[in-house]
């Protein structure tokens, strides 16, 4: 029997890396999908095509869309990105860093590929437990999509199979995801969480994406393979 397909959205960051590992490790044939939305900075595309080439996967497609046409985000327009807020400040709202519709667009995406493809199977890598108040990473977004899908596409509407958005981190703490990821063997050295590196890609070590990855790899008691401007960030004691 021929392995089920699923499309995977792959951003580049720790997150969808994992995302990706645990697809692979279920079984499926890999379809990973990258969006080139208008962000700041093309770092996590980079790390995207590396880390394809490392897992293997029968295709990686990266989109071009332009989120920056509408702003409303730190990350698609000059908003300045936050920096070295507080976790009280950090779950306190939803942030500038989130973009209007973001996963709903990507989610879009990937059921389009989902349905030519024939695959049933989506994976993203949201998470609503140590996550920046992002409404669309919330468990009943999630469910809200998938009966969307179920009712708006020809394959779904005409099989017997119903399609499903796999959330395999969803209630997983980031410190939980960074062992998983660490049990399967995924190299966090090829992924860029921050939202506003060097343009060599160096992490700033102070944005919130970073500052929750860090927090994560310090209570999985491990150092963060990634570089960041400060040479001390990051760091194993």
């Amino acid at each position: 029997m021929p392995s089920p397909k699923a499309v995977i959205l792959l951003s580049g960051g720790l997150d969808s890396e994992t995302c990706l590992a645990i697809a692979k490790s279920q079984g499926f044939e890999l379809y990973a999908l990258t969006m080139q939305y208008g962000q700041r900075h093309s770092t996590e595309i980079d790390c995207a095509r590396r880390i394809v080439a490392q897992t293997g996967v029968a295709e990686h497609r990266v989109i071009d869309i332009d989120l920056r046409q509408f702003g409303g985000s730190a990350l698609t327009s000059d908003i300045p990105v936050p920096h070295d807020r507080n976790p009280d400040e950090m779950t306190s709202g939803i942030p500038i860093t989130y973009v209007p519709a973001r996963n709903t667009v990507f989610l879009t995406y990937a059921l389009a590929w989902a349905e030519v493809l024939e695959a049933f199977d989506v994976f993203i890598g949201v998470n609503a437990v140590d996550y920046s108040g992002y409404p669309d990473c919330r468990p009943e977004y999630i469910a809200a999509f998938q009966t969307m899908a179920n009712l708006a596409t020809k394959h779904a509407v005409e099989s017997d199979r119903e399609l499903t958005i796999h959330t395999p981190l969803l209630h997983l703490t980031k410190a939980q995801i960074i062992a998983e990821g660490n049990r399967l063997g995924v190299d966090y050295g090829l992924s860029s969480t921050c939202y506003s590196p060097a343009p060599d890609g160096t992490a700033c070590g102070h944005c919130d994406a970073c500052l929750l990855r860090l927090k994560g790899f310090e209570e999985a008691g491990l150092p963060d393979p990634v570089k960041y401007q400060d040479d001390q960030v990051g760091t194993a004691e």
